[in-house]
């Protein structure tokens, strides 16, 4: 049979996105189209490497050829990726930075830091290019989950202006204000020191070129969270709750925060941590020490999506305070529930670029 490119891309014009719900051809996802003799190929551009259904994508391009152009071509299908943004372009802070994923809870004690940690290296994992903040100004743990305690971001100069260079790790850009504290000793700051010790992290750094940008919010509704909504165009927030009530009432106000009017920054969806005990002998079973899918109800009462659930089990707990995120264990099961967190979170990303206006940095009058 005698191909052409055209032909090729028609019969790839009937291949949707799930999520997009537009076909690929439309969303500018199809590249590099070649043939010769019986073989095609060509490039898939995804919006995120962390997507959840590239394999699927993948089968129905495959599929698409062989049913509408050549059942015997030889197809071969690149899966490569394009971190989608709709950041403002004019915006000054971050400029390099495509996505901000704020993680956030309603009250302390949920996990959030260590969701946040192991949210950033398991997309880092995936091939993006991430970096984390710790703007828990009152109690950063990220130097501990990191295994840098004792180190010391470096400087360099740019443009005539000296900014702190991230510390990397792990393939993660990582700043903390606990590395520039005394991490023996409480920090007992107002808010607005607090808040222009955060501002520093995010304008006097070199961040350069990111894909996703991982925010340890504090837990709570306060001072660091206005700061950030108010400087930073925010892609959106995971909300992280455990599943017994106390957390979700918590979890309720932390949505109903950033869904305010006057804020009004995406929730992107919700994490339930310790959703279950699973003992180190006893690897098949289940406890639900703090109550069953209070998480997923939740999730369903707001209309948001469940981005993940996370067992308590006591491999994070060991790898945070090894310095070592449980997400970088490929042989450990719950490496792979952070897998799947960081794939719809990203997924959720893409989504929210696609079907939402840009985000703009809030504009709080009182």
């Amino acid at each position: 049979m005698q191909y052409s490119k055209e032909l090729i891309i028609n019969a790839l014009r009937t291949v949707m996105d799930p999520d997009l719900g537009k076909d690929l051809v439309t969303l500018n996802m199809i590249d590099d189209v070649n043939f010769q003799g019986n073989k095609i190929s060509f490039k898939v551009v995804l919006t995120t490497s962390a997507c959840p259904l590239k394999n699927r994508i993948k089968q129905d391009c495959i599929d698409a050829i062989h049913t509408l152009l050549d059942p015997a071509a030889v197809v071969e299908v690149e899966m490569t990726s394009r971190t989608n943004t709709n950041r403002p372009v004019n915006q000054q802070l971050l400029k390099g930075v495509k996505n901000i994923i704020a993680v956030a809870s309603g009250k302390g004690g949920v996990g959030k830091s260590t969701i946040a940690a192991n949210l950033a290296v398991a997309l880092g994992r995936t091939g993006a290019k991430v970096g984390l903040i710790d703007a828990d100004i009152y109690g950063p743990s990220v130097p501990l989950m990191f295994d840098e305690v004792n180190t010391k971001p470096g400087a360099i100069e740019k443009d005539g202006k000296m900014l702190i260079t991230p510390i990397e790790k792990y393939g993660i850009k990582i700043l903390s204000i606990g590395f520039f504290v005394d991490p023996e000793k409480a920090l007992v700051w107002r808010g607005p020191m607090a808040s222009n010790a955060l501002t520093q992290l995010f304008t006097e750094a070199d961040w350069g070129e990111l894909d996703y940008l991982v925010l340890d919010m504090p837990p709570g509704t306060g001072d660091i969270h206005l700061t950030i909504v108010q400087q930073l165009s925010v892609t959106g927030v995971a909300i992280v709750t455990t599943p017994q009530e106390v957390a979700l009432a918590d979890a309720r106000k932390a949505i109903g925060m950033f869904s305010q009017e006057n804020i009004n920054v995406p929730i992107l969806g919700l994490v339930e941590n310790m959703s279950w005990f699973t003992p180190k002998e006893l690897p098949n079973n289940k406890y639900f020490i703090f109550g069953e899918e209070g998480g997923k109800k939740l999730a369903a009462e707001f209309n948001i999506p469940l981005l993940g659930q996370i067992p308590l089990v006591q491999g994070i707990r060991e790898s945070g305070d090894d310095g070592r995120p449980i997400a970088m264990n490929d042989n450990s099961p719950v490496a792979d529930a952070f897998r799947k967190l960081a794939e719809n979170t990203a997924q959720q990303v893409s989504i929210r670029n696609h079907t939402m206006a840009p985000t703009v940095p809030v504009n709080l009058t009182h």
